[in-house]
């Protein structure tokens, strides 16, 4: 079974990273007040702010500052600033040793789903696909709003129900297995690395943004050709915004393109979940047993 990190109480300890791309004090300064007054202590390193043309410092930099996190034993989360692209070019350089013996919540999407498929293949302890602060802003909208309370109620350990949104392309069903994915893009890059996703007997969440349509067939075709998509037993599909087409049309949506590569068995498929870079993202703990039954959608937390 799955390692859970231990919840949070308050006066705990939330350090942000930047794994990926730069980011200012001032836009996480919204999510640290929010945080504080969640009863949270927010942690960062002057490190933090190091810029290297779009990333968050060299990749030796963005590396040894989640070692320092990773092993900081009054931690009890982490938490990327924001996506972008470098999480990949970091996962090796880290020693994920520490964090094995002592587990801590490591939180973000997009392209934390490097970190996450790292995590929930090679080690089976539970992460947390989330809202990252660079997306609390001074007068953010409710639903952004609601996503970071619905976060902390997680590492709280309040966990959450949900009932799996309508669509007209979803195979409704029950199924259960432990719950992974994140992003088609990230995935996609990762196949044949160490961090390779394990999808065997799992339910896979996938969401993604501006890409083309014939890509995102070529991505679901590779998972289909490596064996991903033929062993799992059911599928979640979050926000798919920002596709583009060519001038002569594919000639299919982004959701009827992931049907048609996915359905080599009769699995329930839900599309149109609340998850990935629109409002409101909705977590999900990765590496979590979950179990979809009567259209809703329950974690298992031992």
């Amino acid at each position: 079974m799955p390692t859970f990190p231990e919840f949070l109480n308050r006066g705990d300890k939330i350090a942000v990273v930047a794994p990926a791309r730069k980011i200012s004090l001032l836009e996480i300064q919204p999510f640290i007040q929010l945080a504080e007054k969640q009863g949270f202590e927010v942690v960062y390193t002057p490190g933090l702010f190091e810029i290297e043309n779009q990333f968050a410092g060299n990749d030796e930099h963005r590396a040894a500052e989640f070692q320092y996190w990773l092993d900081h034993r009054d931690v009890k989360a982490i938490i990327s600033a924001r996506g972008g692209y470098g999480t990949g070019r970091i996962i090796d350089r880290i020693d994920f040793t520490k964090f094995a013996m002592h587990p801590k919540w490591l939180i973000g999407f997009s392209d934390f789903t490097v970190v996450h498929n790292h995590i929930n293949s090679l080690f089976d302890i539970a992460t947390l696909h989330a809202i990252m602060p660079v997306y609390a802003k001074s007068g953010s909208l409710p639903e952004v709003l609601q996503s970071f309370e619905w976060m902390f109620d997680i590492l709280k350990g309040k966990i959450p129900q949900y009932t799996m949104p309508e669509h007209e392309l979803s195979n409704k069903g029950n199924c259960e297995g432990i719950l992974v994915g994140g992003n088609l893009s990230v995935i996609y890059s990762m196949m044949g690395s160490e961090s390779e996703l394990d999808t065997a007997g799992c339910i896979l969440f996938l969401e993604d943004l501006d890409e083309y349509l014939y890509h995102v067939d070529r991505m679901m075709l590779c998972l289909k050709r490596a064996g991903k998509l033929n062993n799992i037993n059911g599928m979640i599909v979050g926000h798919m915004n920002s596709m583009h087409d060519n001038a002569i049309p594919f000639g299919k949506s982004v959701e009827e393109i992931i049907k048609e590569q996915a359905s080599l068995k009769p699995i329930p498929i839900y599309f149109g979940f609340d998850g990935g870079h629109l409002n409101p993202n909705l977590p999900l703990i990765f590496g979590s047993q979950v179990k979809i039954e009567d259209n809703c959608l329950n974690f298992e937390i031992l």
